[in-house]
């Protein structure tokens, strides 16, 4: 049996690798239609979203490799992998990469059982936020509303409710004397 996974609400950018002990032919007949095996139970999750769960034989991944294809196709970093690119490339089978939103943001204890054993877990590599002074002076100082009417508009809004005006009087006008 694996150790406890405490999964908080607040996770983000976790990727955990599961080896997954089943013979294709287990596999094979499970899909995300079907719900791919019993996947939530062997977990333990209270909260599974197979949107945000891959499993696929390590064979298919050629000479790319796992430790690559988390690199670049998880945006884990180089460095963090370093010390299990060998245990990763040496895994064989089918593996199962699970992400944080696959939780859908539920707090929640993980007891992952037969037939998934946790090889590793990852944090995607992130650019920090960066609060950069705007590079053009033009949007400087503009809040993005609409900026007050020009006076030639308004002397323009008033004209035409003038005319509206006269034209009204001329109207009951004609209508009284005819």
């Amino acid at each position: 049996m694996t150790d406890r996974i405490t999964i908080k609400n607040t996770e983000h950018g976790v990727v955990r690798v599961f080896d997954v002990d089943l013979t294709p032919e287990e596999i094979k007949p499970f899909n995300r239609r079907n719900g791919i095996w019993p996947l939530q139970q062997a977990l333990g999750a209270d909260t599974l979203d197979p949107d945000h769960i891959e499993l696929f034989p390590v064979e298919d991944l050629d000479e790319l490799g796992l430790a690559r294809y988390l690199e670049e196709g998880h945006g884990i970093d180089a460095d963090e992998i370093a010390e299990m690119r060998q245990r990763l490339d040496g895994l064989s089978g089918h593996v199962l990469i699970v992400k944080s939103r696959a939780f859908g943001g539920t707090a929640q204890t993980l007891e992952p059982r037969a037939p998934l054993r946790l090889i590793a877990s990852f944090n995607e590599d992130r650019a920090p936020v960066s609060f950069d002074p705007l590079p053009s002076e033009g949007a400087r100082g503009t809040t993005g509303g609409k900026p007050p009417p020009s006076p030639a508009a308004m002397s323009g809004r008033v004209a035409s409710i003038a005319l509206l005006v006269l034209f009204l009087l001329v109207a009951v006008v004609v209508w009284v004397a005819s």
